[in-house]
Order: structure tokens, then C-alpha cells, then sequence
């Protein structure tokens, strides 16, 4: 539980600062509860442009911070730790990017979010874990795909549409320490319990999965399927929400591994610090924001 204290200075800087804030689903606990908003890294950056808020405490990773500046280029976007970073995102770099489109001239480039905004901006679409499917099928078929830069997530979509794609190696190794034999035995203890995964997880893992969604997705299927136990397989922190929103239901974790230390991070006391000092701040330069936007948005238009 959050210091009362922290949370009444929370709130009062949020008044002076005209501040939102915005947490996303793999946040810890008492970072989501003080948060105005929590969802996922695009749903939460399409919130904050509605807000009139100035300020945006963005309670994440670098990244979705970042696609939060390029929406919001009017706006002041925070991060309570500068060190809250993606490992994902990290495992591509433009350098490497540029390299690979030279070996692919005519692919059209679709780049998941969960990815910095100079690897958005040498791309000719995004995608979120939502929309992936109907981002890829829009491009057509004579044309190749080169997917960056999650594996597992390009491979379930190439699946889904009975169609190849160049895959980039990239993972989210928080999604990769749920392992299948883990899922099985959960469901063996459990023969009543559905499972939900991520698109995120090894193809394994999702083979088992009764429903395969984003956390978005993850938390309308939890809300809505009538079972009333349920094995999530995706990074802890959204079991908090599942809970909240399903207080009637069971949600089971597949592994205490699958926790990301880097969504972790941020506290109510970074918080406080953050708006005190109004640190740390994250923009974009224009020659990368702009390109970016125009990723994002062709995303946008077709979703």
C-alpha cells in the first residue's frame, strides 16, 4: 500500500501541474490505483491527446513515453524513472534496420510499438499486439512484410493469415519465461480453468491458450467470458486490473517469473520526485517524430 501522505502530494501536484497520469497495465499495484488512466502503451497515449492536460506522468517504458511525445507534440511528457526501458525495443537498432531493408528493398516494413521512435520512423506502419493481424493483412500479397521487432508476435500473425513474413529476432524475455510445461500443469491442476496468453509468448505456449489477445483484449475476453477461473499468461502486473475489474473471478499466474523489473520501476515516490522537478522529460526530435507520426497514423487510419 501506497504512504497516504505520498499520495494526498501526488494529488497536489497533479493540481498544480495540471498534470495526467497515465499507467500501464504491467505497473505495479499502487502505481496503477493512483493513476487517471491504465491500459495499454497506444490506448494510453490516444487518452492523453484527449486530455487537456499540460502534463503527462507517463508511467511505463521509455517507448510508449515516447509515442506519447509524438502524439502529443503540445504536451510535457514525464517519466518517473529515465532508466524504465524495453529490452525489446532494444534489439534493433537503425543501423541494423537500414542493413536489413537494404537486403529487402521492396518489403514494406511493419513495426510492432514496442519499439523506439527512430525504428518507428524508418517504417512504413506500426502495429499494436491488437491490431497486427489487420495492419498486415492491409499490405498486399505480392508485397513482402518485414516485421520488427518481436518474433513471436509477427510469427502468430504469419500464422493467422497463412502468410510468410520476414521475422526480426527480437523477443520480450519477460513473455518468454512462461514456458509451456508450466501452462500444462496449471491446466492439469486446473481442468476448469481457461487460458488467456499474450501474443507476445512462444508459439508453445500459445498453442495451449483457449483465447490469444492483447492486454487490452486480455482484460474485455477476462470480463466477458462467463468462466470463472482463468490462467493468464503475460506479464503480472495485469492480474492487478483482471482482479479489479472481475473481483468474482479466479486468475491464476503461470510463472512469478514473468515479471518485468523494467515496468517496475517507476513508484509513487518517483512520481512525487517527477512532478516536484518536473524530470525526467522525454521528447523527440522533429526529423524522427515526424515520420514516426506518419507510421502511427497510417496504423490509425486502417484500425
Amino acid at each position: 500500500m501506497a504512504d497516504a501522505r505520498l499520495l494526498d502530494r501526488l494529488l497536489e501536484l497533479k493540481r498544480q501541474r495540471n498534470a495526467v497520469i497515465l499507467a500501464h497495465n504491467y505497473q505495479r499495484p499502487e502505481v496503477q490505483d493512483a493513476a487517471d488512466f491504465t491500459g495499454d502503451s497506444l490506448g494510453l497515449s490516444q487518452q492523453a491527446a484527449k486530455t487537456s492536460a499540460e502534463v503527462i506522468l507517463f508511467c511505463g517504458v521509455h517507448f510508449m513515453a515516447e509515442t506519447a511525445a509524438i502524439i502529443c507534440p503540445d504536451k510535457t511528457v514525464l517519466m518517473p524513472d529515465p532508466n524504465a526501458g524495453c529490452p525489446m525495443a532494444n534489439m534493433v537498432t537503425p543501423r541494423e534496420l537500414a542493413a536489413m531493408k537494404a537486403q529487402h528493398p521492396n518489403a514494406v516494413v511493419v513495426t510492432y510499438v514496442n519499439s523506439s521512435a527512430a525504428i518507428k520512423a524508418m517504417s512504413d506502419i506500426c502495429c499494436t499486439s491488437a491490431n497486427a493481424v489487420r495492419v498486415v493483412a492491409s499490405v498486399p500479397r505480392d508485397r513482402e512484410v518485414l516485421f520488427v521487432p518481436d518474433a513471436s508476435l509477427g510469427d502468430w500473425v504469419a500464422r493467422q493469415l497463412a502468410r510468410p513474413l520476414i521475422l526480426w529476432p527480437g523477443y520480450c524475455p519477460t513473455h518468454h519465461r512462461i514456458v509451456a510445461k508450466d501452462v500444462a500443469a496449471l491446466k492439469a491442476e486446473h481442468p476448469d480453468a481457461l487460458f488467456v496468453c499474450h501474443p507476445e509468448c512462444t508459439a508453445d505456449v500459445i498453442a495451449l491458450a483457449d483465447h490469444v489477445a492483447s492486454t487490452s483484449g486480455m482484460v474485455r475476453w477476462c470480463r466477458e467470458t462467463p468462466a470463472k477461473k482463468i490462467i493468464v499468461g503475460t506479464e503480472l502486473g495485469l492480474l492487478h486490473r483482471l482482479r479489479k475489474d472481475s473481483p468474482e473471478k479466479t486468475f491464476l499466474e503461470v510463472s512469478p517469473l514473468a515479471d518485468c523489473p523494467n515496468m517496475k520501476l517507476n513508484t509513487i515516490e518517483k512520481m512525487v520526485w517527477s512532478l516536484e522537478d518536473m524530470v525526467y522529460r522525454v521528447s523527440v526530435p522533429p526529423q524522427v517524430a515526424e515520420p514516426a507520426r506518419r507510421a502511427i497514423e497510417r496504423m490509425l487510419e486502417i484500425a
